[in-house]
Order: C-alpha cells, then sequence, then structure tokens
C-alpha cells in the first residue's frame, strides 16, 4: 500500500501529473542496456511523417475532446506519468485526461476495502469496470481518442507509433528477464498487444508479444501493425 499512498497529484496549465516513486533499480538499468537494436531509419521516417498528418487531420478531434474533458469536471486536460522507454530511461508519456482528478485516493480506497478489485489490479494493473474513470473518459478510451497525444511523444522519439505499450516502473517485476527486450525498442502506441486483444490480453501474453516484437521487428511487421489496427480501434476489443 505504501506504493500507492504515495502517488502524487499536481495540476500545472491544463495538465494532470501523476508521479509514483518506485525507481529502477541499478540492475535493471544494466539489463535495459543488455539489448541495443537500432530503429531502422525507414521507420522513423514513416513515424514522423505519418505523425504530423495525424495531428493535422485529427486537430478538430483533439480540440474538441480537450473542451469535452475541461467541460466534464473542470479538471486539467492532459494527464502525463513518467514511463520507460527505449533503454530503460523514462519520458513523460501524455495522454487526455480520463480519470477523476481524485483518483489516486479512489485507487487507494479500492485496493484498500475491495480484495477482489485488489487482485485484478495486481495482475492487470486495470479494473474492467473502473469508477474513477470520467464520463467522457469512457467513450476517449473506448474509441482511443485517448491516446492522440502521444503523436507528440512520437515527434520527439521518445515513443514510435508502433511498439510495446510504455510501463511504469512499478510494472518492471512483471517482466523479470524479458525487461531487456522491452527496453531494446521505442515503446509504441499500438502494437501486438493492441492488435490481439488488449486489455483482453493478460499480462503474461503481454510480455510475450512485447518479447516478440522486439525479435521479429521489421518495417513489415511496423506496417502490419499499424493497418490491424484500424479494425482493432472500431471493434473497441478489450479498450476499458
Amino acid at each position: 500500500m505504501a506504493d500507492i499512498k504515495s502517488i502524487q497529484a499536481s495540476t500545472q496549465f491544463g495538465v494532470e501529473l501523476r508521479e509514483r516513486p518506485r525507481q529502477i533499480s541499478k540492475p535493471q538499468k544494466r539489463m535495459a542496456k543488455s539489448q541495443t537494436r537500432a530503429q531502422s531509419p525507414i521507420i522513423r521516417l514513416l513515424d514522423i511523417t505519418i505523425s504530423l498528418a495525424a495531428l493535422i487531420f485529427l486537430a478538430p478531434v483533439m480540440v474538441i475532446a480537450a473542451l469535452a474533458v475541461f467541460f466534464d469536471d473542470r479538471g486539467p486536460v492532459l494527464f502525463r506519468q513518467k514511463r520507460i522507454g527505449l533503454h530503460g530511461r523514462e519520458f513523460y508519456c501524455l495522454k487526455f485526461r480520463s480519470m477523476r482528478t481524485n483518483s489516486a485516493e479512489m485507487l487507494e480506497t479500492i485496493l484498500r476495502t475491495n480484495p477482489k478489485l485488489r487482485a485484478e489490479w495486481e495482475s492487470t494493473q486495470k479494473f474492467k469496470s473502473d469508477p474513477r474513470i470520467t464520463s467522457i473518459g469512457h467513450f476517449l478510451r473506448k474509441s482511443s481518442i485517448d491516446e492522440l497525444p502521444q503523436l507528440f511523444n512520437v515527434l520527439k522519439g521518445e515513443m514510435s507509433l508502433v511498439g510495446p505499450r510504455p510501463i511504469v516502473a512499478a510494472e518492471i517485476c512483471k517482466y523479470g528477464r524479458s525487461f531487456g527486450a522491452y527496453c531494446s525498442v521505442l515503446p509504441g502506441i499500438t502494437g501486438l498487444w493492441q492488435v490481439t486483444g488488449r486489455s483482453d490480453v493478460g499480462y503474461t501474453r503481454r510480455v510475450a508479444l512485447d518479447r516478440t516484437f522486439a525479435r521479429k521487428t521489421s518495417v513489415g511487421l511496423y506496417l502490419w501493425i499499424l493497418v490491424m489496427t484500424v479494425p482493432a480501434v472500431l471493434a473497441q476489443k478489450g479498450s476499458y
């Protein structure tokens, strides 16, 4: 419970920050740098080109989403959180805020009073029916619109369009020896996990998918996942 209690939230310029105090240990840092893989210049070019085009095309959607988040509960529009990226480097991952401003306190109460939900959280780091999510947040998550600000992470080179979903430091232990494989590629907005069931896929399977992607990453796999993401988003399978 100490890890949950020490989650802190603040608001700055419409951005909600949530920090987890857990840090990457020295052995984990060594593991993160043990496997290196140079990103294909073709993939980087595709990342930049597609992200810029998407930001221009989806700008009206993002403006409407930002206004909807703000007017829903007058809270900050963006949520940013430290995630683990390439070679174990931390970066701030961006999302449209989909949870209530007191979500940290709500999570603490849920984990303290509901053993069933606590077990679900420890297994997946998610709840299928999450009471912390706002009314507009449910739609943003179902449609994956909440992920659109991560296009800026892609342009900055912190993420790719395709790769493992970025994890927080508290999730490193779930990867075990596969953490090195996770850190050998850029985390992505979409990936094998998203196109094969998303949150309906157990965490062990998710780790295996990330390991497979790191081992077999290529331009062809990148393009295939991008194409398969479209029907996956439309089907909204595993999005909660």
